[in-house]
Order: structure tokens, then sequence, then C-alpha cells
């Protein structure tokens, strides 16, 4: 059958990338010249690696804390249950900027942080602001964030694994804890790895949001005050741009692979390996298409069929 729909929507398709192609190298307004003069700025680079800095220190905290959320929610205990719904209540309710906000006004809130008995004597305190400088408050606010999210995930990976598996460990003698890391686990990663891919994206770009913290050297920030220097907002915008691209880009692709290593057995669709000996003396024992049928059938039609 002729599918006229399909050429010609991918004609459209093709000449409008055409179009977009052939704007984006003729604008002179875009000036690539400013784009790699800038790409490369030391300035942009510290940007690249702090803001890398920190996406993996706030997925590292937010992970941990999933996990332990996670657990706290399939737990029987319903202080532990209901904990965790609290947290993950209140870090998905409340924006991620308010909560950046937050922890950039925590030394005005709590000037000291102090340890002793309850109303009783102090035993020592710190300055809040020594402790939680600009680089821990938005590592903080973007990782308590992400781990109420992040706890949903693990919470319904943790619950695809059939419950059979558990009791079919326990019969075996294993403790929880073995169970769990061994057992449901290994499992449970096949359904959280995507989303979690997704997640450490989300949070890469999410870091443009330090600010207001305030935190001042990701990629972001710094992008920004290079068009405010040079009053040339538009090529800035596209250095920082392609950066994200590319950090983007290489987080998929370890996603990828991770996918591939805990999808083993399942999402492989290859074909089973055929041994050529038995496929050999399979044909040689199969009857030829001229031989007789050895059983006639009992049903007429059906032999007609």
């Amino acid at each position: 059958m002729r599918h006229p729909g399909r050429w010609i929507s991918a004609v459209i398709i093709i000449g409008a990338l055409a179009l977009f192609l052939q704007s984006l190298f003729t604008n002179p307004n875009f000036r690539w010249d400013v784009v790699g003069a800038y790409i490369l700025d030391t300035k942009v680079v510290q940007g690249v690696v702090w803001t890398l800095v920190l996406t993996v220190a706030s997925m590292i905290l937010a992970i941990i804390l999933a996990i332990l959320l996670a657990f706290m929610r399939q737990s029987e205990n319903p202080v532990f249950r209901w904990s965790s719904w609290t947290w993950v209540w209140f870090f998905r309710g409340t924006p991620v900027y308010t909560q950046l906000i937050f922890w950039g006004l925590i030394a005005v809130l709590y000037p000291k942080i102090s340890a002793g008995v309850p109303f009783g004597p102090e035993m020592f305190s710190v300055d809040t602001s020594t402790v939680v400088t600009a680089t821990v408050a938005a590592i903080l606010g973007l990782g308590l964030n992400e781990s109420a999210y992040l706890a949903e995930i693990f919470r319904a990976g943790l619950k695809s694994v059939d419950q059979g598996q558990m009791e079919a460990a326990e019969a075996l003698g294993m403790g929880k804890t073995k169970i769990m890391w061994r057992i449901i686990l290994p499992q449970a990663m096949r359904v959280i790895v995507p989303p979690t891919g997704n997640e450490t994206i989300g949070m890469l770009k999410t870091t443009s949001l330090v600010l207001a913290v305030p935190f001042t050297l990701d990629l972001t920030f710094a992008t920004n005050a290079l068009a405010n220097r040079t009053y040339l907002p538009v090529p800035l915008l596209i250095v920082a741009a392609i950066w994200y691209l590319v950090i983007t880009s290489l987080l998929m692709v370890g996603q990828h692979f991770i996918e591939a290593y805990y999808g083993k057995g399942v999402d492989n669709r290859a074909p089973a390996t055929v041994n050529p000996a038995a496929a050999k003396a399979a044909a040689a024992v199969a009857p030829s298409a001229d031989a007789e049928p050895a059983l006639k059938m009992d049903f007429p039609e059906e032999e007609a069929k």
C-alpha cells in the first residue's frame, strides 16, 4: 500500500529543519564568533565543573535518603511509614526555589548550631554560617528536595518485584537485609534506573536555581555574568545551552549502559542460538513435502482447510 501522508510529513519536517539550519548559520545576530570565543572561557569551564559537583553531590545525598525513605514506607512500623510520607509530602509540595531560599537564610533563623541537654546546659556550639556555607546549602536544598521524588521511584521499583521472591528467599533461611540487597534490589533496579536517570538530568538543569542560596559559581550564573559584561546575552545563552547538551548527552549514554546491565535476561530480544548439529538432525528426520502423511484427519473439512 502507498502511504502518501508519511512522505508528505517527512518532506515538511526536512524542509522545516533545513530552514532552521539556514537561519541558524546565516543570521548574524547569533554571533557565532562570540560563542567560539567564550565556549572554553575559564569562568565558563569553572561553571561547568561546579555544576557537575552540585549535580553529583545532590544526587548522592538524594539516593541515600530515598533508599531509606522507601524502606521506611514499606516498614510495618506506623511511625516510620508516616514519617516517610510526611517527608515526601512536604518536599514535593513546596517549590525547590523556595527551599533554596530557606537554606540560604538558615543562618538567620539559627545563628548557632549547638548540642546539649534539652532545656539544660549547652555542651558546645558553632556558628551556622561556618558550617552551612553556600555550597553546602545548595547541595542540601537540591538533595533533600530530590529525595522526595526518588523515594517514590524506589518504592515503585520495590513493589514491582513479586512478593513470592521474598517468600522463597525466606524459605531458604535468608535474612531480610540480605534478601533486600541480594534478591529484591537487583530486580527492582530495572524499574528504578530509567526514571532515576531522568531525575539526574533534571537535577543538572535545576542547579541553575542555586542563585537563590546565593551560589554564584554554577554555569548559568557564569554565562549570565559574562553576558551582562559584554551586553551580548544571546551568544552566552548559546554557550550555556551547548554545555548542558554535551553533559546531558554523556549522562544519557551512561544511563543506556546501566539500563542494559540491569535488564539482562529481560530487555534483550536477541534470538536464541541454534545448535547446528541439532538443526541438521531435525532436518534429517522431518518428513518431506512430497511424502504421504502417515495419519489422515478425522474431519474432512479440517483437512480441506
